[in-house]
């Protein structure tokens, strides 16, 4: 048998590798996000933007407590105007590399959902991210859009509304039943999937009593959200057949695989990146390529078709 492939194909995009730079780990500028692009990804996404800009929270933001990360940023960003900026600016060097180009925005209202993607749109990303796992602020509760099939579709509709580029769709694992909330998105027109957003959760520091983020709750990514992910990604597969950026835990290229075999049909990487260094999309690549000639495997889909 040849030498498996890597390439694949994701929407109208064919990508040399099915491995993404997930959002917020180093996409904070043009040269780390072409750097991540020169070391193994197949596209690459910006860290999420809102309406304006944001400090975030104070430190301590983030822990590696031993069987992954807990974080709170706090989306720390620069606001959606210069964010385009930014993404002009990596387009730039990425057009040449071949590497497709996320952007990711986050809002508080519908409204401002189709406000950040129109702003972004201008600096024309091959697709925009649309991180729903923020507070609804128009809610009573303050609801996260990716809680009820209805929010979501909701800013999904006003995303597409605002925006020619394909549209991806950021669900959240904290959820009811995340079938019916991706069968929702699809509906109201996602042209595809990222699954998921990290779980929350909580570190206590014993002596102190204190929990250790100066925001009490955190994110959990890393190792500890796999299994979560992955059950995830597979019950959206089996409701919809749009394309899934399967993303939650992915350090090895073992682990890619389970994702790919779970249904997605490309990998994002995060907090490996932390573990493994900038280096680690490359990395991964290079066990994952390993794992399917040692199984006899040709390319990234027949991979797939066997889940």
């Amino acid at each position: 048998m040849a030498h498996p492939t890597l390439a694949c194909r994701f929407l109208n995009f064919k990508l040399h590798s099915p491995l993404v730079l997930a959002s917020g780990i180093i996409g904070t500028s043009a040269g780390l996000m072409t750097r991540a692009a020169r070391h193994g990804a197949g596209m690459v996404t910006a860290k999420s933007c809102g309406p304006a800009p944001r400090t975030g929270h104070p430190n301590p933001v983030a822990l590696d407590w031993g069987h992954g990360l807990i974080n709170a940023i706090g989306l720390t960003n620069p606001g959606a105007e210069e964010e385009a900026r930014l993404l002009a600016e990596t387009q730039t060097q990425l057009r040449p590399l071949g590497v497709p180009l996320i952007a990711s925005i986050f809002a508080g209202t519908v409204a401002e959902f189709a406000q950040v993607a129109r702003t972004v749109a201008s600096a024309q990303p091959d697709l925009i991210e649309v991180n729903i796992s923020c507070p609804n602020v128009g809610d009573e509760f303050g609801t996260p859009f990716a809680g009820t099939c209805e929010s979501a579709a909701a800013v999904t509709e006003s995303v597409k509304n605002a925006v020619a580029c394909p549209v991806s769709i950021k669900l959240a694992p904290n959820v009811p039943d995340i079938a019916r909330i991706a069968g929702a998105v699809v509906e109201a027109g996602a042209d595809a999937i990222t699954a998921i957003n990290t779980m929350p959760g909580m570190v206590i520091e014993p002596v102190s009593g204190r929990p250790v983020l100066s925001n009490r709750v955190g994110g959990i990514s890393g190792p500890a959200l796999k299994p979560i992910a992955l059950r995830c990604v597979y019950e959206i597969a089996q409701a919809v057949s749009v394309p899934i950026i399967g993303t939650g835990g992915v350090s090895t290229g073992l682990d890619a695989a389970e994702m790919l075999l779970a249904g997605a049909t490309v990998v994002g990487v995060g907090s490996a990146v932390y573990y493994r260094g900038v280096t680690a999309l490359e990395q991964i690549g290079q066990e994952l390529a390993a794992f399917m000639e040692e199984q006899r495997i040709s390319s990234v889909e027949t991979l797939r078709l066997r889940g």
